[in-house]
Parts: structure tokens; sequence; C-alpha cells
């Protein structure tokens, strides 16, 4: 199958899903297409009972179509870049200091407790993991991705300050998390007698620091251009040149690409349109960016539920990623509270903020990109186990009840 096939089959099967969640589920668009994708998946499972040709003819379509090579040098820059535009900068700036904190020492924090946690639990089943392993998983699995959730928390009508909190912490996350999963990526394959503390900082600050510098360099380019304009069709080209062009560049230079779109994102989303765009250009770039992100979503969901098909069925595994799901919650937990704790003494937050972000920290398709580009070595088929059982609870419990469990706290500023 090539390329354009398997593009073809995803669309149709987004809209297919789309249909089918809008008209009978009824359930929020990501969370409700990855339900019946889920439900197809099992279905062609069943359907291998009396022809096991369907079953293996799925596996290896999937299997072809590399997902994380899709999402993370395809799809990734795009919905962060629709994300990053609709950031209000002057809100973002009141909650500056939470969001950096959240998405920087509290997912490094994160990281390490996982880490720890993980290689403790496998001990207990008789797994002999190496530790810098565990890390790495830690690494995977503390991104989140409140972009099935965003929509639902709106409507429980949360305080701005939260919502920019949860929406800023998970656009620079992903990056930061992305990053730092490179870094241990990079340790284990020269090996760790060839990094110190101070190698280990500068590949840390050259992803980081060089993402950020470029996504500025890339934002403002963008906005000069569009300044000197007024075209909304060649200005909504010059967006989509810079999440490609951008995107593919930060490749090839080694810096981070997600944290490039996201600061991108926002000058444009901003700065971009505020002074560079007449009010049509606004509204065609605004539903332009609204229908990729939607359409993306779409296929990114389809895809988690079809995954299901090609991880490791073993039992052993299977009751370490139940465990999983609350060792995950717990180190969420404890790294945002120490981290709240450090920001006690300059800002209040709202009530019960801790509770929101640790239930509506969903995770998602990052997560499950990164485990499928695990190597044998680094015990993949455990690990990609574990991540997708996360995940999918995540997703449909965490996903489907954080509304519900907003609305019932009383979200008033301390």
């Amino acid at each position: 199958m090539n390329l354009y096939d398997a593009f073809t089959i995803l669309i149709v099967l987004s809209a297919i899903f789309g249909y089918l969640n809008y008209k009978f589920l009824k359930l929020p668009a990501t969370i409700g297409i990855m339900v019946i994708s889920l439900l197809t998946s099992f279905g062609i499972v069943g359907l291998s009972f009396f022809d096991t040709g369907y079953l293996q003819t799925t596996v290896d379509a999937i299997t072809k179509l590399d997902f994380p090579d899709i999402l993370l040098r395809i799809m990734l820059s795009f919905m962060l870049f629709a994300g990053a535009i609709h950031i209000d900068i002057k809100v973002l700036d009141k909650e500056k200091i939470p969001v950096i904190i959240f998405s920087t020492f509290g997912v490094l924090l994160s990281t390490f407790i996982i880490g720890i946690l993980m290689f403790f639990l496998l001990q207990l089943f008789g797994l002999n993991v190496n530790f810098i392993y565990c890390l790495l998983f830690g690494a995977l699995i503390s991104p989140t991705d409140p972009i099935a959730v965003l929509g639902i928390l709106k409507g429980a009508n949360i305080s701005k300050s939260l919502e920019m909190k949860i929406t800023g912490e998970s656009l620079f996350n992903d990056g930061v998390a992305v990053v730092i999963f490179i870094t241990i990526y990079e340790i284990i394959k020269s090996g760790l007698q060839e990094f110190n503390i101070f190698d280990i900082f500068i590949l840390f600050m050259r992803e980081a620091g060089g993402g950020v510098i470029f996504g500025f360099i890339l934002g403002y380019a963008g906005y000069l251009l569009l300044k000197s304009i007024d075209n909304y069709k060649v200005e909504v080209m010059i967006t989509l040149a810079i999440v490609m062009g951008g995107y593919s560049l930060a490749y090839f230079l080694h810096i981070s690409g997600p944290l490039a779109m996201v600061v991108a994102g926002i000058i444009i989303g901003n700065r971009g349109k505020k002074y560079a765009m007449s009010e049509t250009t606004r509204e065609y770039l605004d539903k332009f960016w609204e229908l990729i992100d939607e359409i993306l979503n779409a296929i990114l969901f389809i895809l988690i539920g079809f995954e299901i098909l090609i991880i490791k069925k073993d039992i052993n595994y299977i009751e370490i990623g139940l465990i999983s799901i609350i060792l995950v919650l717990l180190s969420r937990y404890l790294s945002l509270g120490i981290s709240i704790l450090m920001m006690k003494f300059k800002r209040t937050f709202p009530k019960n903020t801790i509770w929101v972000l640790t239930w509506g920290g969903l995770r998602g398709g990052i997560s499950v990109a990164l485990a499928l580009s695990l190597t044998q070595t680094m015990q993949s088929g455990l690990f990609v186990t574990i991540t997708y059982i996360i995940v999918i609870f995540s997703i449909l419990v965490q996903g489907l009840t954080i509304g519900k469990y907003v609305k019932r706290l009383k979200l008033s500023e301390n």
C-alpha cells in the first residue's frame, strides 16, 4: 500500500467514524472516534477466528505506516502550531511562571519518579530491566496531551487562569518531554561512559534552547512577511510554509521542532493576528487551522485505536500496565504538588488545582509514538504494551470523566 492509498483510507475512516460518533455516540470527537476505532479493531480480531487474512492484512498495513515517523515528523508540527495560535499571550504572560515550572521542572521530576517506580515494579515481576530504560519510559509517558479534554474543560466553566495553565503546560511539556526523551536516547546509544553532566546539559540546551530561539526567529520572520501584504490566500500559505519548512529545518539542525512550532505559533497568533492581518485573513486563518487540527486529531485517534492490533498480548505486561496507571497518576500528582509548593510563596492557585491538573493530564499519541520508536534492546515490547494501556485508560476514563469531575469541584481562588 502506497502513502496516498493509506492516507485515503484514513480520511475515509475519519469521516465515517466522525459521522457515527456525531450521530449515535455523541462523545467528544476525538474520544468517540477512538472508541469506534477500538471497536473496529476488536471486530477485525473477531473476524480472524474465521479468516486470519483480515487480521494479518490490517497488521501489515499498520506496521508499514510507521506511526512514530508520521506523528513526530509530520502531524505533531501542525497540531502544536494550530493549538499555539489560539493562545492569548496576555493571559499566558500572567501564568508564565506556573507554565514554565510545570512544563520543565515538573516533566523532569515526573520522568525520574516514574523511572524509579517502574524500575522497582518490574523487579517485583522478576523483570531485570536496566534503570536507564525505565527512565526512558518515564520521559515518554510524562508529556500530557489534553487536546481531547480542553473542550470539556471550557464547558465546565473553569477559571481562565486554570485553563491557561492546562493549555500552556500541554503545549510546552510535549516539546520538553521529547527533548528529554531524545537526550536519554542519545546517552543510551552512545553509552553512559561517553557522557558527563556537562555534555548532557549542552545536549539538552541545544535541543530545547535552540528550538525556542529558532521558533522566535521563524515566527517573527513570518510576522514581517504577513505584515507586508494583504492577501488571505498567500498569508495562509505563509503560515503553512512556516510549519512545514520550519519543522523540517529544525529536524535538520537537531533542535526541538515541537518547541519551535509552539513559539512560532504564539507569535503568529498574537502579534501576527493583531498587527499584520485583516479581519478577513484572521477569519480564514482560524478556520483553516481549526480544520487541519480536527482532521489530524481524527486520524491520530484512529491510529491509536488500531495500534491495539500490534501490541504484545502478554499477561504479565498487561498486569504491569494496569498497575502503571496508578503509578503514572501518582507521579503526576507528586511532580505537580512539588512544583506548586515551589511557587506558593509568590502566587495563589485555584482550589483543587492539583487534582484537576492530575486527572486532566491525559496521555496520548506522542507517548505511543515515542514508545514505538524504542528498539528491542530498550524493551520495546514491554514498554509499548504498558504505554498503550495507560493511554487508553487516560483517554477513555479520564477524558470522559474530567468534565463532570471539574463541575463537582469548587475551583475558586484561594
